[in-house]
């Protein structure tokens, strides 16, 4: 059974359909890159994979026990993530859901195996603001971890990072995927890194959506068109 499935799901934003119909399915440890133009609905489908807004028509269903709210989750960077008044630890486990105050001993090893995982022991006390832009996204993404043991969620993870970092943070996610076994589903301007690491790429438009391997989205007259209007760079929502 897929990890999640989209059943001719429709979407909508302000009485407006933004998705329509979408079928879509996610297999587990699969690696799927969402990619579009502005406005094509990427962030509303992400908050309709988190069950943060519910489909208008059909239906969004989870599978292999996971539950709706074991998606871990990265948003897009934000002044207030940067400006986050907390050591790392405590960004950290801020991601272990739990109904106390207190975090349980299963909780504080697993905020401590995200960390080390991510290479980030020895920030572990450090202020969260003063850490550079790819520490901070290391601590965000160890904090998305500690919700999940199944998928990852990720919206424009490397936006604003230069190029080293970059390649660090999409190294970080293949390695999570490979060997973690962790379901991938990252929303992406960089049609590179779609092409190069992920397993499937959806591309969403204001009027059709392609859903297939990076080698058929290449061959596709949309993922050519796309390639092209993107050499060298671009912006997406």
């Amino acid at each position: 059974m897929p990890l999640i499935t989209c059943e001719n799901a429709s979407f909508a934003y302000e009485g407006h359909i933004v998705i329509d119909s979408l079928n879509l399915e996610v297999q587990s440890g699969e690696y799927l890159c969402i990619v579009g133009e502005n406005g094509s609905g990427k962030s509303t489908l992400v908050k309709g994979l988190l069950n943060l807004l519910a489909p208008v028509h059909g239906k969004v269903v989870y599978g292999n026990g996971l539950q709706r709210n074991e998606v871990g989750y990265l948003p897009q960077r934000s002044e207030m993530q940067k400006d986050f008044p907390a050591s790392v630890y405590e960004v950290v486990t801020s991601g272990c859901r739990s109904k106390s105050l207190f975090l349980t001993k299963d909780q504080k090893a697993k905020a401590n195996e995200m960390i080390d995982l991510l290479g980030i022991t020895k920030l572990k006390r450090r202020s969260f603001i003063e850490l550079s832009g790819g520490q901070q996204q290391r601590a965000l993404l160890a904090r998305a971890l500690c919700a999940t043991k199944t998928a990852l969620l990720l919206d424009e993870p490397v936006a604003g990072l230069d190029p080293l970092v970059t390649k660090e943070m999409y190294d970080i996610i293949q390695m999570l995927n490979q060997k973690q076994g962790l379901t991938i589903i990252m929303v992406s301007h960089d049609i590179n890194a779609a092409l190069r690491y992920a397993d499937r790429i959806l591309h969403m438009t204001h009027h059709k959506t392609f859903l297939g391997t990076p080698i058929e989205y290449r061959q596709s007259p949309l993922g050519m068109a796309f390639a092209n209007a993107n050499e060298g760079g671009g912006n997406d929502d």
